[in-house]
């Protein structure tokens, strides 16, 4: 079977064994017909004439189209009838030969293929006047006549047809020999035709030569006729096309198959050998060089052309044309025509002003064919096309990307981690996990406040930076909120994935230098593996979130999530509904802690602090609700009911002539209310409670956050006659050189540096910086957290004035308070205008 045992199609060179027979049967038959005719040539001056005419028949190409199939129609078979008749059949043979030579060369066709065409010709012709000698001789024109000069034409045609289908299956395999033959019909239907018509038109020369005035003016005619008929479907076809191409780019817009779309149908739009599309690189998008070839499925990365050649279409903004008679460029002619190119037209791609590229085809189809002036205009048009659909085509695919990364640092955001995310955990790996790192940017808030947000910007741009430089090649980094960014890779464990998180961190920490500006940046480091302590990315984010903000409250610290952070986060989450109750229905209640002066034991105040029994959870830590009252809005409720119970109690105790100042903590939000001062004077106007009797306190990141906000609120607090208190000193990043510039009245120590003193020279040193140097401010120290005689004695040698903790009292409700007083402060010491003194330290 042809074809069989091959991986392609054969070398053309092939063809000599079908042409090679061809030529030894058309000498065959033709030397049989010498020697049977009695005169094999003659009629050489009308021979000349049907020579011409098959010629002139030949050469156009007659293109119909039947029910959406195009045919193409040749007429050789009219004058080839009038051969028949008229001359003798060994000149047939020649002039049918020789007008096959002319036609071919005229349409420049390689050597192999005009000799095989010039063959069949021959061998066509041989075998037909072969037949006409079997046949009884021809005389007049009658239905004999007819029928005999009928089978003779059509010998020609089946012969011409099966040494095509021939050829076809030698060089391509039999498929394409079956579709030679699936064709025959449209062609054979063809043939009968020009039979019939050259038999007409025999009958009308026998009839009279006069006839040929007719047959001239009719011939005319037609041919106007078939002229207007063949512009306008090839109009009618060219706008068809255009309309497939553009429906066709349009929407392969979407998905990224423009360039297939495009080139393909326009190198068959165009009848050209190659289609190039050039798009130079543009921002984030590559250079793209595709070229589309007739002989090829797929698409090349290389074209016939010269670069310069399209740099000029490009640069100069215009189309540039190379071919017969139209040449705009004739310095590139030499260049093109080196490399096998002889003719093209390159036009260039625009977006409004600017040139994003060239759409180029080379070579139409056809040896002796080349573009035409009409062939610009029609390129230029789908150009145009082409170039809205490509900026259509970029403009999609910059949205999706802008939908799926971060605009600030260009990193991939939530949605296009999240996706990762969920191929990531599908894929299982034994031996590995799916590790997740959220570094959380400390204070941007206090840069974006002090510094303006494009310094916030800054930080984040560097911080994005170095990860992307720090992190492995394999790992994805995101941001995925305002000050976070999210780093996910595979590793061996968890230990790996905690590893990672302190070194990259330890990257981020290093100076910041913007201008003459120097930051120092930290993280909260939150990490969670899959799928430990998670099957799919929407938990997996959810719960490295929770690590997080559970690393946020050890600053710098790297937390690994557990369950335990999980079941603290869902209770303060059902806990928010609850608190509002609690605080309708008074749930809540107020402990008060005793301060004591640490000389001579006095007693100066006490704390209030709020606790919640809630009926479900049993005793809820104060950590917890306060901070969802701050995340529910009802902070406020929650400050005015804790000092509402402070200054009662307080002027209870007045009223037994025993006065006794409190502290309330106050919330650093509280400071940002304009109107809060106003609410406190209105409090202590309502409870008669002196000013100084009433302490706030608020802790060291609220006070000391290195703006100026909280700083008039705490002047017209001070200027009311309250006392203020920074609470938790020393956990923080600020200098107590800050604290001159606050109107504050006391420093608390903070009970982490106060319980080590015993045991670390450090917090010993650091306890003793602060009082010493609070003193010399003129500012009061309250230690928190002394639980032990070492403590005391200690905190009494550096000059501490106050003391808070278990080793006085625990915080207590208000009836065993009045117990606890009744039983620790000695009655005698108790005189108007002194503080009472406790009888013992338990």
């Amino acid at each position: 079977m042809a074809g069989s045992g091959r991986t392609g199609p054969r070398s053309t060179d092939h063809a000599w064994l079908i042409t090679g027979p061809l030529v030894l049967f058309a000498v065959v038959c033709s030397t049989v017909t010498g020697l049977t005719a009695a005169r094999p040539f003659g009629e050489w001056p009308l021979a000349a004439v049907l020579l011409a005419a098959m010629v002139a028949a030949g050469l156009p190409v007659l293109n119909f189209t039947v029910r959406r199939q195009s045919i193409g129609v040749t007429l050789t078979e009219i004058p080839l009838v009038l051969a028949f008749y008229f001359v003798r059949p060994l000149t047939v043979v020649v002039i049918y030969t020789l007008a096959a030579v002319l036609t071919h060369l005229r349409h420049r066709m390689g050597p192999t293929k005009l000799w095989f065409n010039v063959a069949r010709a021959a061998a066509g012709s041989s075998v037909a006047v072969l037949a006409l000698q079997a046949f009884p001789p021809v005389e007049g024109v009658g239905p004999r006549t007819w029928l005999t000069l009928f089978v003779a034409a059509s010998m020609v045609s089946l012969f011409s047809i099966t040494s095509v289908a021939g050829v076809h299956t030698l060089l391509q395999g039999w498929q394409a020999g079956r579709e030679a033959f699936r064709k025959s019909p449209s062609m054979l239907l063809a043939t009968a035709m020009n039979i019939v018509s050259g038999l007409i038109i025999l009958i009308l020369i026998a009839t009279t030569w006069w006839s040929l005035l007719l047959l001239g003016t009719l011939t005319t005619a037609l041919a106007l006729v078939y002229r207007a008929y063949a512009q306008f479907f090839r109009q009618h076809r060219t706008l068809a096309d255009m309309y497939e191409l553009s429906r066709a780019v349009s929407g392969s817009g979407q998905d990224g198959t423009l360039a297939d779309a495009l080139l393909g149908r326009v190198r068959a739009l165009m009848q050209a050998e190659y289609a190039t599309l050039w798009l130079p690189a543009q921002g984030r998008h590559p250079e793209v060089l595709l070229t589309s070839r007739i002989a090829d499925s797929g698409l090349l990365d290389v074209a016939p052309t010269p670069a310069e050649l399209r740099q000029r279409a490009r640069d100069e903004g215009r189309t540039v044309v190379l071919g017969r008679g139209m040449t705009t460029d004739g310095d590139l002619r030499g260049p093109v025509s080196g490399q096998g190119v002889k003719d093209v037209i390159a036009v260039p791609l625009r977006s409004g002003q600017a040139t994003i590229g060239t759409l180029e085809v080379v070579n139409r189809l056809g040896a002796s064919n080349y573009f035409a002036r009409t062939d610009v205009p029609l390129l230029e048009t789908v150009g145009a096309h082409a170039a809205v659909a490509l900026e259509n085509s970029r403009l999609v695919d910059r949205l999706r990307h802008d939908a799926y990364h971060d605009a600030l640092t260009r990193l991939p955001n939530r949605r296009r981690i999240s996706g990762a995310l969920d191929e990531a955990v599908k894929i299982r790996a034994p031996g590995e996990v799916v590790a997740l790192l959220l570094f959380d940017v400390d204070r941007l808030r206090q840069v974006n406040e002090s510094l303006g947000h494009a310094a916030g910007d800054k930080v984040l741009t560097e911080v994005a930076a170095r990860l992307r430089a720090c992190a492995p090649s394999s790992a994805l980094v995101g941001r995925v909120g305002g000050d976070e960014f999210l780093v996910t890779l595979r590793l061996e464990s968890a230990e790996a994935a905690l590893e990672l998180a302190g070194q990259l961190r330890e990257q981020i920490r290093d100076e910041m230098v913007f201008d003459a500006l120097t930051l120092d940046v930290d993280t909260a480091v939150g990490v969670a593996v899959h799928p430990d302590h998670g099957s799919d990315a929407a938990s997996l984010l959810q719960r490295v979130d929770l690590a997080a903000t559970a690393a946020k409250a050890v600053p710098g610290s790297v937390q690994l999530f557990n369950p335990a952070l999980e079941s603290r986060s869902l209770r303060r989450l059902g806990l928010a509904g609850d608190l509002r109750r609690a605080l309708d229905d008074g749930e809540l209640e107020v402990y008060f802690q005793p301060k004591v002066t640490l000389r001579d034991r006095r007693l100066v105040g006490v704390e209030c602090l709020a606790r919640w029994e809630h009926p479900a959870h049993g005793w809820v830590a104060p950590d917890d609700f306060v901070a969802v009252a701050e995340h529910t809005g009802q902070l406020g409720r929650l400050t005015e009911f804790v000092l509402r119970e402070g200054l009662r109690r307080s002027r209870d105790w007045s009223h037994g002539e025993q006065p006794l100042a409190v502290a309330v903590n106050l919330s650093a939000r509280s400071l940002t209310d304009q109107h809060f001062p106003a609410h406190v004077r209105e409090l202590l106007e309502e409870y008669g409670v002196p000013p100084q009797r009433l302490t706030l306190e608020i802790k060291e990141a609220g006070v000391l956050d290195g703006t100026e906000r909280p700083i008039p609120t705490l002047r017209r607090l001070r200027d009311l006659g309250v006392r203020l208190s920074v609470d938790d000193f020393g956990t923080g990043d600020s200098s107590l050189a800050h604290l001159r510039r606050l109107p504050v009245h006391e420093v608390k120590v903070d009970r982490s540096f106060v319980q080590g003193m015993a045991t670390d020279p450090g917090d010993l040193a650091i306890v003793n910086a602060v009082v010493t140097l609070s003193q010399q401010f003129g500012l009061a120290v309250v230690a928190e957290g002394v639980e032990s005689e070492l403590t005391l004695e200690l905190l009494q040698d550096i000059g501490c004035q106050i003391g808070q903790g278990f080793l006085f009292s625990r915080p207590l409700p208000y009836e065993r308070l009045e117990a606890w007083f009744g039983a620790q402060v000695d009655p005698e010491t108790i005189s108007a205008g002194e503080l009472p003194r406790l009888r013992v330290v338990l």
